[in-house]
């Protein structure tokens, strides 16, 4: 949305505050987001719909038959396929007391700004890894069911996850959301992209051929929470990527929150363009709001200001085989 003068659409905040608003809550979103930087975007334009469509023609299977001398080989027409989805608006507000305003030394609304972007990265964040975790193309370290998972990650079953990925097409990721406020794109080295949560860090390092960062050499990592590569499969942890309690089978050695089943984590493995997002990044992404207290009814001694965010978002798998979920069990440190 445009930041304009004369409108409610920021309270009392004026062009040039709001301006600042807007780029402190970014700034201090971006080192939380890592999914919105990994999908397809779109971002959607002020006063359209709020449904989101991702069109994409539908390939044409090989030809094995050779033509016919004389003989036109029959006509292809192009189909497409359509995969929709439906705009959701987030936020909060802040409220700071006329008394914090007036007695507090820290800079009030510095502070609220850079609680307000972490709060809608992370707002952000778990609402797509919510969408992207129940993906229907599931893989288990062990057995046949979540209830049964008790082992942790093994090179096997990456090599299983990429293999299914690799049969159906998926291609490596290539490129990812590049940081800042723009919708650009930053190149990459072509690998799969697994995330999952830091209790895995320990079982991921301990696999063999594993590549810590600090051994790329010239190869860039893609976020602050890159550990390291397996294979074709770069991982990419971070605390928010939470487990299912309990979940699996007897926890052995295994993790466990009551003490008796396993603790059971997704690992989300990555193709690209697998989902697509509607990334809280540019100047549309958040509207800051700043109202200074007046009297009114509600407030007749002008008590409360309110420093608020908001924003607008979608996800949605664009195809379930291209990404691919391992849930494992983590071993107990």
């Amino acid at each position: 949305m445009p930041i304009t003068h004369g409108t409610t659409l920021y309270g009392d905040i004026n062009q040039r505050t709001a301006a600042w608003a807007s780029d402190e809550m970014l700034a201090h979103a971006e080192p939380i987001l890592i999914l919105s930087k990994m999908g397809m975007t779109k971002p959607m334009p002020k006063n359209k719909a709020e449904t989101v469509k991702f069109r994409r023609a539908i390939p044409f299977d090989a030809v094995t038959e050779p033509v016919v001398e004389g003989v036109t080989p029959t006509p292809q027409k192009i189909a497409y396929e359509d995969v929709t989805a439906t705009l959701k608006q987030y936020g909060r507000p802040i409220e700071i007391t006329d008394k914090v305003v007036d007695m507090s030394e820290d800079p009030v609304l510095q502070t609220a700004s850079m609680l307000a972007g972490e709060q809608a990265g992370i707002t952000i964040e778990m609402v797509l890894f919510g969408i992207l975790k129940a993906g229907t193309n599931v893989f288990y370290a062990n057995g046949a069911s979540r209830s049964a998972v008790n082992t942790p990650i093994t090179v096997n079953k990456q090599r299983a996850v990429t293999r299914a990925l690799k049969a159906n097409k998926a291609r490596k990721m290539t490129r990812i959301l590049s940081a800042g406020t723009g919708y650009g794109t930053s190149s990459i080295e072509a690998a799969y992209i697994a995330v999952g949560h830091t209790d895995l860090e320990h079982d991921i390092r301990g696999l063999a051929n594993f590549v810590p960062t600090s051994d790329y050499g010239s190869r860039q990592t893609i976020s602050e929470y890159e550990i390291g590569a397996v294979d074709d499969v770069r991982y990419i942890l971070s605390p928010e990527f939470g487990d299912f309690p309990d979940a699996g089978g007897a926890k052995g050695s295994m993790t466990s929150t009551s003490g008796t089943n396993a603790d059971v984590y997704p690992i989300l493995f990555f193709g690209q363009d697998a989902f697509a997002s509607i990334p809280l990044k540019g100047a549309n992404a958040i509207t800051p709001m700043v109202v200074n207290a007046k009297p009114n009814s509600a407030d007749p001694m002008a008590q409360r200001n309110y420093v608020s965010w908001k924003t607008w978002f979608t996800a949605v798998i664009l195809n379930e085989l291209w990404m691919a979920r391992l849930e494992v069990a983590a071993t107990a440190l």
